[in-house]
């Protein structure tokens, strides 16, 4: 009995090994199998490796020329097209010195350019990263060694000092500290004085906040116009003015004491004329002219060389009909000699003086123009609505000064003085005819 009790046990035991065996044994054949299978998968993959590799970046580059052709613009007086931004461009803005355009875009960037470089082939530029943010907004200050911009999710200022490397080119550092976060609503835009003295910032709630170069608010006004559509400081850096839902544009200066010291904010004076409400308005190099484009469907040009503390009110110079909407922008070249104003993607120019519609320029952008100057000198418009900026000969102001020196030549009675006003004249005229006549982007 215990002998076939040993037999049974080690049948059982003997069975169980054969069965631990030939489990093994199929795991490893599995196992075989598996590696093979993954050779082979790699040996495929490493074959397709290249061209897989090479697909997608091909196809990405491609995506990328795709959306860089996606709008094509051209035209006798387009100077260039700097297109380095890979996101749409807000803001644009020149540099006292007239050395620099600054432009901010939602690609994180705000990229300064050489003004010295529009007509060459290549447009380079210096990159200054906005940290964990974008710049909706950017402005030089007045000595053009630093610029403020406005970010767009810290809803606030942050402040970028401009140096100057060995080598001669220049670095971006931002301050250590943003401005305190203040305004209610969205931002409609920012400045600093020529002076130096103050930064405004505007929103479409109404406020306008007048800030020291710290970041302390020195005074808040109410503009009482419902909403804000537009607001700056004037080129002079006494004033600031604020249009919106209100038919009439306010002027308001910041006013200082000897020392410098902030004092107050009085209001100087109002241009009211418009039947509706203003979109945009636009100041003269010297603050002596201003220029306004409402809902009314006309711009005003306006004189605005007056003594307010003397109850001397602007007045009017000039009102023609004009195409315009929601969002339309206005510049006024730096002489006062021409009207510049967008409407969607299109911008027309006039002749100050006599309100005549001389160039217009259709489909500049894929999409609405945000921003819209002329460069200190007057010998460009510019403007930006998608990830391109557009540069144009101001052949209106050319043609504008031309024939002010032919009066002026007319009523002069100095030999001297009409020799000079006749070589001005034909300078002025080589430099038209040279544009008219220049290539084109």
């Amino acid at each position: 009995m215990e002998l076939v009790a040993l037999v049974a046990l080690t049948l059982l035991l003997g069975a169980l090994v054969v069965l631990v065996a030939l489990a093994v044994g199929r795991r490893k054949e599995e196992i075989r199998e598996e590696i093979e299978k993954a050779a082979e998968f790699a040996a495929e993959g490493s074959v397709a490796k290249g061209p897989a590799s090479r697909k997608p970046k091909q196809e990405k580059q491609r995506s990328r020329k795709d959306k860089a052709s996606q709008h094509t613009f051209s035209h006798p007086l387009l100077a260039a097209s700097l297109k380095n931004h890979s996101g749409n461009v807000t803001c644009l803005d020149f540099s006292s010195n007239g050395k620099y355009l600054a432009s901010c875009a939602d690609d994180r960037t705000v990229r300064i350019w050489s003004t010295k470089d529009f007509l060459e082939r290549e447009h380079k530029c210096l990159r200054a990263n906005v940290e964990l943010d974008h710049a909706t907004l950017v402005r030089f200050s007045p000595d053009s060694r630093a610029f403020i911009t406005w970010l767009a999710n810290g809803d606030t200022i942050r402040i970028f000092k401009m140096m100057k490397k060995e080598d001669g080119t220049l670095s971006f550092k931002a301050a250590p500290e943003d401005f305190p976060q203040k305004h209610k609503a969205s931002i409609l835009n920012i400045g600093i004085a020529e002076t130096g003295k103050f930064i405004m910032s505007a929103s479409t709630d109404t406020t306008i906040l007048v800030w020291d170069l710290k970041g302390e608010v020195l005074a808040s006004i109410n503009t009482n116009q419902i909403t804000n559509s537009y607001a700056a400081i004037s080129p002079c850096g006494r004033f600031v003015a604020s249009c919106g839902f209100t038919p009439d544009v306010k002027v308001w200066e910041v006013c200082f004491g000897k020392g410098g010291e902030f004092k107050e904010v009085v209001r100087a004076f109002d241009l009211k004329g418009h039947s509706a409400g203003v979109h945009a308005f636009a100041f003269s190099n010297d603050s002596h002219r201003m220029v306004t484009v409402s809902k009314d469907g006309t711009w005003k040009l306006w004189n605005t060389d007056v003594e307010y503390k003397k109850q001397q009110d602007p007045y009017l110079l000039k009102t023609v009909h004009c195409t315009s909407s929601e969002g339309s922008l206005v510049a006024l070249s730096p002489d006062g000699r021409v009207v510049a104003i967008s409407d969607g993607c299109n911008i027309t120019m006039f002749n100050a003086t006599s309100g005549e519609l001389e160039e217009e320029f259709l489909g500049i952008h894929s999409e609405e123009i945000t921003d819209l100057r002329f460069d200190i000198n007057g010998r460009y418009l510019v403007c930006s609505g998608d990830k391109a900026i557009r540069v144009f000969h101001n052949a209106p102001g050319y043609r504008a000064a031309i024939r002010d020196m032919q009066d002026m030549l007319k009523k002069a009675q100095n030999e001297g003085m009409k020799q000079r006003l006749q070589q001005q004249i034909k300078e002025a005229q080589s430099t038209l005819d040279t544009v008219l006549a220049g290539p084109t982007d």
